[in-house]
């Protein structure tokens, strides 16, 4: 792949994303103001997104990590591995599960069923992205931090076989311009 951003279209920049997570943070600290809940994380795109986000919070809460495989490329699977598992108890816990895109839905929807077995209180969904015109999904978003339309996206958590994370804000690839 290039090392260049020649193929990519800025979609959000730093700037863009910051307002986004502050007001974020206001709505979460309201809904989860009594309840110290516990943020999960969807490794390794959503670090850079849930760290953000941890520092717009107001409430006290707890934070762990889950990472899972699906994706190769540009491609899905199909298939998801779990790679490493929360290490936290989530019984009668306010789960927050954060995300960096629900494209699919099939991440979530696996994170779900594997998380209700553990009998949490409730279990919210954070995404920073959510693609437009998913399949039919069976359960509900509870915050999104912007919604854009089909098409691949990098920077911000947001890779390309493990590189361009660490872009402070969100590129849309141009066509299928990626080598």
């Amino acid at each position: 792949m290039k090392s260049s951003l020649d193929n990519f279209t800025k979609l959000y920049s730093a700037k863009d994303i910051h307002t986004r997570l502050i007001d974020m943070g206001r709505a979460i600290s309201k809904k989860f103001k009594n309840s110290n809940p516990i943020f999960i994380g969807v490794l390794n795109g959503s670090f850079i997104f849930m760290a953000d986000l941890m520092r717009s919070v107001s409430i006290e809460c707890e934070i762990d990590f889950i990472k899972l495989q699906s994706y190769h490329g540009k491609q899905s699977t199909g298939k998801i591995q779990l790679l490493n598992d929360i290490s936290a108890n989530i019984k009668d816990r306010d789960v927050i599960l954060v995300e960096d895109i629900v494209d699919t839905g099939n991440t979530v929807e696996f994170l779900l069923n594997r998380f209700y077995k553990a009998s949490p209180r409730s279990v919210s969904i954070i995404t920073l992205l959510l693609k437009s015109g998913v399949k039919k999904l069976n359960f509900d978003i509870d915050f999104v931090g912007f919604e854009i339309n089909q098409g691949f996206v990098i920077g911000y958590g947001l890779d390309y076989n493990q590189k361009y994370r660490n872009l402070d804000s969100i590129y849309l690839m141009k066509g299928n311009s990626l080598n």
